[in-house]
């Protein structure tokens, strides 16, 4: 017997409702690419007040629009998953009734390019990649989300440094210093744990699905570890860089949100299945403070 619901017996409306409409784009999940552009538009040393058109439209891209197109082209390709995990999403419960879900993810593709091309050759050619990275992560045939290592990643790097490294280049109108690549770079590897911890809420619905998460590949228990270490290493090579580079103060306070993230990973370590979805909804907000003390850090150089 197949383990896929039958969705087309849900399919009772011919309109989506609106308040699905606005769950599918999930809100909740626009603020880590808003804060990494804000994070780069910090470093870049510009102040934002000198272009806030270019400020506020890049941060509007970033979450509502591209995140949110992201999050409508997820929530499409992984409808039969989110029947086992999640039934009462908007796809799967009905609510967003026959392909309205794939419309509204294209539609707002386009609207990304669009507003991309605004923000100049910079903001364009990120937009172009952002929307290439969600439609890679979440459909066939490349669908990097199967594998726990390549779609962490992925989306760790779409959602903190590509959008980092725009802010500053859209800002100041030319590629960033290598300062702020490297430690854009390490902060979307860091991410890498974050999305994993995301991963335990749905480690039902990944193995009767055969998606690869880490919870799937290596349980609960050395995911989380794994995840930690991921989330932690970075942090610690943005602490040494920046002590390198003559910022000892900024380097003593992310040494700082660092140790907090710790202790909440002790905690979440003596029962990650159930605690994970704690640990990032909390223990990750030291990781996101330290992106904007390295932000200011970077911007006084």
């Amino acid at each position: 017997m197949s383990v896929i619901p039958d969705l087309q017996s849900t399919q009772t409306r011919r309109f989506p409702e609106p308040a699905a409409m606005l769950r599918l784009i999930k809100p909740i999940t626009w603020f880590p690419p808003m804060w990494a552009y804000l994070c780069g538009v910090v470093s870049s040393g510009i102040s934002p007040f000198s272009q806030p058109a270019l400020v506020v439209l890049g941060v509007v891209l970033a979450g509502p629009i591209v995140c949110g197109m992201s999050q409508a082209a997820n929530d499409w390709c992984d409808r039969h998953v989110d029947a086992i995990n999640e039934p009462d999403r908007p796809i799967p419960s009905g609510r967003v009734p026959g392909r309205w879900g794939l419309w509204i993810a294209l539609s707002m593709t386009v609207v990304s390019l669009v507003v991309g091309a605004s923000l100049g050759p910079w903001g364009f050619g990120a937009t172009c990649l952002a929307v290439i990275a969600a439609w890679a992560y979440s459909a066939e045939p490349f669908r990097a989300k199967q594998s726990g290592w390549w779609g962490p990643g992925l989306c760790g790097l779409s959602y903190e440094t590509l959008p980092w490294i725009t802010g500053a280049a859209v800002l100041s109108a030319g590629l960033p210093d290598w300062r702020i690549l490297a430690i854009a770079t390490l902060y979307g590897i860091g991410a890498h744990g974050i999305m994993t911890f995301n991963d335990f809420k749905s480690l039902q619905g990944d193995r009767q699905m055969g998606l690869h998460s880490l919870p799937v590949t290596l349980g609960p228990d050395r995911a989380a570890r794994v995840a930690c270490w991921i989330m932690g290493v970075p942090q610690i090579g943005v602490i040494a860089l920046l002590v390198a580079w003559g910022r000892p103060i900024h380097a003593l306070v992310i040494l700082g949100l660092l140790a907090a993230q710790v202790i909440a990973m002790r905690r979440m370590l003596t029962d990650p299945k159930a605690l994970a979805p704690w640990f990032n909804g909390t223990g990750v907000l030291g990781s996101v403070a330290g992106m904007m003390v390295a932000a200011l850090a970077l911007g006084g150089l």
